[in-house]
């Protein structure tokens, strides 16, 4: 897609909240079809798409024509647009006939899209209100019957219960940032309850035999409102000590403004100073204060010593040189052979025992390795398995005087 204006902070915050409950909404359907939305961008494409139809009449449009009417987007992600709103059935062939090219636009897509973005954008609050509006003439209906009533007060038992689901989750786990990010619905509260309860008495009244679906009614009213006031209590207090004025929408503030005593509004700038006419605290307290506040610099004591010479260590934890040892097993391990050379796996069928040739492969490695004699320990890639022999396998390796 061609670069755009920078967004603000704003406008992006409100794109975030299209995507998430674009995502929400349309999670199972667009799993089903492997086309879950995971960019903003991506409703903009589909929305131009469904404008595209729009424009085209009724004549409806090929994959190439919306491609140029939304010439600025990327052709290939128009494709893949387009095959996603046709699996869904947001767009379905003109005729249905093989090698059929034009396409119509559904027009409940669209105008579902077009909620979903008023929706996020405003938090819910007019639709919420529009529904028990609807609510309300559907239960005073004169043809209206206790099915009608069951089924009203059922829908906003559930509503109730997940908006006070919601908001508690919000005023216990979350911050006061998130919480005042995601808790639209906290503002207006009065109104929805009210009109909650003007469709609570109405049903209570003509059907008397659904009293137990209303007390869920008023149980989810009573949880949805106890929950309100927590979160927005919550709200409020950190607000007030942090001074972080973008924690309360800005309704709160205007009605605080227009309703406020003048000692109230005072109150709010008691710890602010402005142009303070002289310092609070002399030249020389601050100095003092910085002087006494600084931290001392350590110096690092080195380690006491010994006094006098250390006493030699004992003979038994001297370490002891074996090369007297080791030069005769080395000698008598060479006459078992030429007398300069000879095949480890020979020396090792000499000893029989796969223990003592442990100690012999030993004795040979700390030969090899000492400074002081002039003996070495080879080998080579061959490798020898018999299972009549002990050990039955050895490798090729020589053992041998150097010079």
């Amino acid at each position: 897609m061609t670069a755009g204006p920078e967004l603000t902070l704003d406008q992006l915050a409100g794109d975030a909240a299209v995507e998430r409950l674009y995502r929400q909404v349309f999670a199972v359907l667009a799993r089903e079809s492997g086309a879950m939305i995971s960019d903003v961008e991506l409703l903009d494409v589909d929305e131009a798409i469904l404008d595209a139809f729009a424009d085209a009449g009724r004549d409806g449009l090929t994959v190439d024509q919306a491609v140029a009417a939304c010439r600025p987007i990327d052709p290939g992600l128009i494709h893949r647009r387009f095959e996603v709103l046709r699996d869904y059935g947001a767009i379905s062939k003109v005729v249905e006939r093989p090698h059929e090219r034009f396409h119509r636009a559904a027009f409940a897509p669209y105008v579902m899209l077009l909620f979903l973005r008023r929706l996020a954008e405003q938090g819910g609050q007019a639709e919420l209100h529009q529904l028990l509006t609807l609510e309300h003439v559907s239960v005073t209906a004169p043809d209206a019957g206790p099915e009608t009533g069951q089924t009203t007060i059922s829908r906003l038992t559930r509503i109730f219960r997940h908006l006070g689901n919601e908001l508690a989750i919000l005023a216990a786990g979350s911050t006061a940032e998130q919480l005042g990010d995601h808790a639209q619905l906290l503002w207006g509260n009065k109104g929805l309850i009210s009109q909650a309860e003007e469709v609570h008495t109405v049903v209570l009244t003509r059907w008397p035999q659904l009293d137990r679906e209303c007390t869920a009614l008023r149980i989810a009213l009573a949880a949805y409102g106890d929950a309100v006031e927590k979160a927005a209590g919550r709200l409020i207090e950190q607000a007030g000590t942090t001074r972080a004025l973008g924690l309360l929408s800005v309704e709160t503030w205007l009605s605080f403004a227009r309703t406020a005593s003048e000692d109230d509004l005072a109150g709010v700038l008691d710890t602010f100073v402005f142009d303070a006419p002289a310092p609070w605290f002399s030249p020389n307290l601050l100095t003092e204060a910085v002087e006494s506040g600084r931290s001392a610099a350590t110096v690092r004591q080195p380690p006491p010593r010994p006094e006098g010479s250390a006493p030699p260590p004992p003979d038994d934890l001297r370490p002891a040189d074996d090369a007297t040892g080791l030069r005769e097993t080395a000698e008598r391990l060479l006459n078992s052979g030429d007398g300069d050379t000879v095949a480890v796996a020979a020396v090792l069928d000499g000893v029989g025992d796969w223990l003592a040739a442990r100690r012999v492969l030993a004795d040979l490695t700390a030969i090899h390795h000492h400074p002081d004699l002039e003996y070495e320990l080879t080998w080579s890639d061959g490798f020898r398995v018999d299972p009549e022999r002990s050990p039955a396998w050895a490798s090729e390796g020589t053992f041998r005087r150097t010079a």
